[in-house]
């Protein structure tokens, strides 16, 4: 099993996880977060003041899948939060030993 975590466009969050569903991936935790990157940050007016955000609203899409998944829904999750721009995001893996249903006591596969 691996742990998918995308960090992307607010914007986009109804796009991934349309597509997600789609691909019968409906199991995901969705998380507001502020970061910054290479974009860092952007410079706006107000009231005829210049004042730079250095922490952008981003949202973390956290999924547990199958090994055998791992790279169809990492191909769903960049075409569909692309822009081509900076700030699109990232989209780290890792292992994840077990799981567990909590209710029924279910691990493994049969708790995803």
């Amino acid at each position: 099993m691996k742990k998918i975590e995308a960090i992307i466009r607010p914007g986009k969050l109804d796009n991934v996880k349309d597509a997600l569903g789609k691909h019968g991936v409906n199991g995901l935790t969705v998380t507001q977060v502020i970061g910054c990157g290479k974009q860092k940050g952007n410079t706006q007016i107000y009231r005829g003041v210049e004042y730079t955000i250095h922490l952008i609203p981003k949202v973390k899409i956290e999924i547990v899948v199958l090994d055998q998944f791992v790279d169809e829904v990492i191909q769903i999750i960049k075409q569909e939060a692309r822009t081509g721009e900076i700030g699109d995001g990232k989209i780290f893996v890792t292992p994840v030993e077990n799981a567990y249903t909590i209710r029924t006591g279910d691990s493994g596969e049969k708790a995803l």
